[in-house]
């Protein structure tokens, strides 16, 4: 099993903005690690404390065979002076990828987050 982690920023506390950046990065967390949806065994989903317009985990619905993906939603702890409207992502799947070979995503502001993981 290994950990996928991916972290995005949204411009504002808005339901669209939200669903489109959430599913666009577990998108591009799927492919980018070659992740079929029956090797997933869960996705945690964290908010911080500005974001509330929707639940992220929404947008994974749309995606074709999510239908039973474990998915859950939760607040991130509330840091001072951290990064603010940030969605982040935990995917847990079964891989034989070795853990230094897996390719973490970090779109907008969230870039910041770990740019040692950032992978080009």
């Amino acid at each position: 099993m290994r950990g996928i982690r991916g972290a995005t920023t949204v411009t504002e506390n808005n339901e669209t903005q939200i669903l489109i950046n959430t599913k666009t990065l577990v998108e591009e967390m799927v492919s980018k690690n070659n992740v079929i949806v029956e090797t997933i065994s869960h996705v945690f989903i964290s908010v911080t404390e500005d974001l509330n317009a929707t639940f992220p985990a929404k947008s994974l619905r749309q995606i074709p065979g999510w239908t039973y993906v474990p998915v859950m939603c939760m607040k991130e702890i509330d840091v001072p002076n951290s990064l603010s409207r940030c969605i982040r992502v935990m995917m847990v799947v079964n891989t034989k990828i070795e853990q230094d070979s897996i390719q973490h995503v970090f779109h907008n502001d969230a870039t910041q987050l770990r740019p040692d993981l950032i992978q080009k």
